[in-house]
């Protein structure tokens, strides 16, 4: 099978800084990847690489088999990549309609105005925005604003979607509609690559897990595997209780 996405030993320098360090992974297709690490690991600056934000300073990457090392974002989003941002970005002047709907028209199909409204509403339904739907994106929660964010990447319809911490701010109600959402998501036929700080969620959500480190990939393997993992424990999960803790969500 293919990889939907392969990164073969991919650094990024800013200048004195090395952000990431020779890293290598692939997802598979259907499949959802967690990454996880300190503050500071790499994480957010992995997904700039990946979508286009940076280009890195040496290695490749490989989206559903076309190399897109350095590709702009555009490009990397007609291929069929979208992403969510850790700190959301609405456009906060438009409704939640027509937040989705530039999703939609600059997204893989480069979808024609009255197309792009349709998928619009179906992103906006998936993530549960169905009553805000006439909403700006100003007047919203926290919650519908993470929701927004993500109604927004599904709407460019992407084989790949990268999930920036979207889970952050939510309270335990919220937390639980929004796993489901990433698993119908999934279910759908999206695969997914998620940063998240939430370690219940992320190692339930997951089926494989990516640890970074200053950069570097500390560990990889199931959730159940990284929990235990000493390495993990001592740079991230800190106590060895917490850490079985998880260990039986996985």
């Amino acid at each position: 099978m293919t990889a939907m996405l392969e990164l073969d030993h991919v650094s990024k320098r800013f200048g004195g800084l090395q952000a990431v360090r020779n890293l290598s992974f692939a997802i598979q297709p259907g499949e959802i990847l967690g990454l996880i690490g300190p503050n500071g690991a790499g994480k957010s600056t992995l997904f700039n690489l990946i979508n286009g934000v940076f280009a890195p300073s040496s290695g490749k990457i490989v989206f559903n088999g076309i190399d897109i090392t350095g590709e702009r974002p555009f490009i990397v989003a007609r291929h069929g990549l979208a992403r969510t941002h850790q700190i959301v970005q609405p456009l906060t002047n438009m409704t939640v309609l027509e937040n989705c709907t530039v999703g939609a028209c600059f997204g893989r199909e480069n979808l024609p105005l009255n197309r792009a409204r349709d998928m619009a509403r179906a992103a906006a339904h998936t993530a549960g925005l169905d009553d805000s739907i006439d909403v700006l994106a100003l007047n919203l929660t926290i919650a519908n604003k993470k929701r927004l964010e993500l109604a927004r990447a599904l709407a460019a319809q992407p084989k790949l979607l990268l999930l920036d911490e979207v889970l952050a701010g939510l309270n335990p109600t919220e937390v639980e509609h929004m796993i489901g959402v990433i698993r119908r998501i999934r279910d759908s036929g999206v695969t997914i690559l998620i940063i998240e700080h939430l370690m219940q969620a992320i190692m339930s959500l997951s089926h494989r897990i990516v640890v970074l480190n200053y950069g570097e990939k500390l560990a990889e393997g199931s959730p159940a595997d990284v929990a235990r993992n000493p390495q993990v424990i001592e740079a991230y999960l800190g106590d060895p209780k917490l850490a079985a803790e998880l260990e039986g969500t996985a």
